[in-house]
């Protein structure tokens, strides 16, 4: 085994944690935390029965919550064995529970998202709306667009966006939609935020999620900032768009991840080919 590169549990999960998006450091840190509070115990005196035990005591919990947990602690005890902190790797041989697939349940019909965008009354939550749809945005490259992220293009224009995993990426937006961007009020300082909170700092993701929330709320439905990214991919993808060309616009790095939405509203059924 190397020499260790951790002196305290503490420096393992900033090490473990660094490099990460903002979001992915909130929720490992949350589930590392519950978990280190729960064993009452440094990390490297941990053995695969208190694993255990911590798993029965969140059992209760429904599966994707269970399965985040256990995906969070083999995670950290791989990364804490492969740089030496601690000998052996207890969580090895521990097994998230299967999760049920449920994108098909949130993905809205291209009327139900027309609905929530005619039903806000509020023109930069209708733009914020429209923007987080149509570039297919997660919510915190949505909170940390700058107007200096904004370029003209042949007619309409395109943003770059920061995204998941420190990658940038550059969406080519719809020229409805570039134009009610340019119709946005407030100053046009290039480090200055396109949907800044009232304060004139950087939008809070807790804030657009509550935008996003009221919004669904009055058309009757339920959605979040990340489902209307999921209906852009399979709206666009009905819409005969190459799954490569929504690939990209995700900024998916693999097409396996794409093609999931191929699956989410089939055209067809082997079902149909029956002598029923």
């Amino acid at each position: 085994m190397q020499p260790a590169q951790a002196a305290s549990d503490d420096q393992l999960i900033a090490l473990w944690l660094h490099g990460k998006a903002r979001t992915t450091q909130d929720a490992y840190r949350y589930e590392a935390g519950r978990f280190i509070k729960s064993v009452n115990m440094p990390l490297s005196q941990v053995k695969l029965g208190d694993l255990q035990a911590y798993l029965e005591t969140i059992a209760h919990l429904a599966p994707a919550s269970q399965a985040r947990a256990t995906n969070t602690i083999k995670s950290l005890f791989s990364f804490a064995h492969r740089i030496g902190y601690v000998q052996w790797n207890v969580a090895a041989p521990i097994k998230a529970p299967k999760v049920k697939n449920t994108l098909a349940e949130r993905i809205l019909t291209e009327d139900q998202v027309r609905q929530m965008l005619t039903l806000e009354p509020h023109p930069q939550h209708r733009v914020m709306l429209r923007l987080l749809y149509a570039g297919a945005l997660r919510i915190s490259e949505l909170c940390e667009l700058r107007w200096r992220d904004l370029q003209p293009r042949n007619g309409t224009g395109q943003i770059t966006v920061f995204g998941k995993g420190g990658k940038t990426g550059v969406v080519l937006l719809p020229s409805i939609v570039w134009q009610e961007l340019q119709t946005l009020e407030g100053d046009r300082i290039p480090d200055s935020f396109v949907f800044p909170s009232t304060t004139r700092q950087q939008l809070h993701r807790s804030q657009a999620w509550r935008i996003v929330k009221r919004a669904a709320h009055r058309a009757g439905l339920e959605a979040s900032c990340h489902w209307l990214r999921h209906c852009h991919a399979s709206h666009a993808l009905d819409r005969g768009a190459s799954i490569a060309l929504v690939q990209q616009t995700l900024r998916h790095s693999s097409v396996a991840t794409t093609s999931k939405y191929l699956h989410v509203h089939p055209n067809e059924s082997s079902g149909g080919f029956l002598a029923l």
